[in-house]
């Protein structure tokens, strides 16, 4: 007779905490998703322009993220000088142009494809690790770039013409490269800070260039009661959307990807977050009517097993 393996201490417990992380990634895709949808809504609804809903998300993110560590844990808000320029340049760069780049996208583009072009910044971060960090990165990135520069040919169907519109393929791919730096920048960063804090103080640093930029004196306040129809006749007012973007397309998601941290590795983390591209897709076909052709759907499959190569690569 063979004995049964002894139980490891902590292993359930470590099973748990594995499969919690995962479910928090995948709520934080889903909701980024669906924040997708609620934005572009607004975005056509309230004539609002996408600089001021970035603002108006970042501004919104900044102070209810600002009030939670506040009362829970206000030291953890502190800045040394010689952060706070690299605090600074991460919050607009990594943040500020991010969401502004990312709207744009959406907004021009299909959902799906717009975000497929944002989701390439793995690519470059790999590129960057490989020749600017003089990282080791697998042999396999460089399948990745191509899988995704096929798969991004097949999205546009570049045979037929341009059929997308150039801004908004522009604003994904410039949006991808400030995503990398999001990413770059970000892994530095978080040595030396608690990833909630730091998302807040980067935040902060992009509500504050935004309020350079349009000073809050003259935003159209007015904008914010117009009614918007989602979905078989019913209508909500702008301030709802925005509201659903601050608390639940932007406050909750990115407590739940950082939280995940705690349970995940941040390589695995990132792969999962991919979900995001697929749902949102999904989620803009089923609301917003966005149905994309077959090739379009192959195509995206194939950029997403690139960008899944670009990660493992590094």
């Amino acid at each position: 007779m063979v004995d049964a393996p002894l139980p490891v201490p902590g292993a359930d417990r470590r099973d748990r905490q594995t499969r919690l992380g995962y479910a928090m990634v995948a709520a934080s895709a889903g909701l980024f998703a669906v924040n997708g949808s609620v934005s572009k809504l607004a975005l056509g609804g309230s004539g609002m322009g996408t600089l001021r809903w970035t603002e108006l998300r970042s501004t919104g993110a900044f102070l209810g993220l600002l009030a939670g560590i506040a009362l829970v844990a206000p030291h953890r808000l502190r800045v040394g000088r010689s952060e706070a320029r690299s605090l600074a340049v991460y919050g607009v760069v990594g943040f500020a142009f991010v969401q502004w780049l990312y709207f744009v996208a959406i907004y021009r583009l299909p959902i799906g494809i717009g975000l497929l072009l944002e989701f390439t910044a793995p690519v470059l971060v790999a590129l960057w690790a490989r020749f600017v960090w003089r990282e080791q990165v697998r042999d396999r990135v460089w399948a990745a770039l191509v899988l995704v520069l096929l798969g991004l040919v097949l999205v546009a169907e570049a045979w037929s013409g341009v059929t997308l519109d150039e801004l908004g393929v522009a604003a994904g791919l410039a949006a991808a490269v400030a995503l990398a730096i999001f990413y770059l920048a970000g892994e530095r960063l978080v040595t030396h800070r608690d990833p909630t804090s730091l998302v807040c103080l980067a935040i902060g640093a992009a509500a504050a260039f935004w309020a350079i930029v349009q000073p809050w004196w003259s935003f159209p306040f007015a904008s914010l009661g117009e009614p918007v129809t989602l979905h078989g006749g019913l209508t909500a007012p702008v301030w709802a959307l925005a509201s659903w973007t601050i608390v639940l397309g932007t406050i909750a998601p990115f407590v739940l990807a950082i939280g995940a941290l705690r349970h995940l590795r941040a390589t695995t983390v990132t792969i999962v977050a991919t979900l995001e591209p697929v749902l949102a897709a999904f989620v803009a076909w089923v609301w917003l009517g966005e149905a994309l052709a077959t090739v379009q759907v192959v195509g995206g499959a194939v950029v997403l097993a690139g960008i899944l190569l670009a990660e493992a690569a590094r």
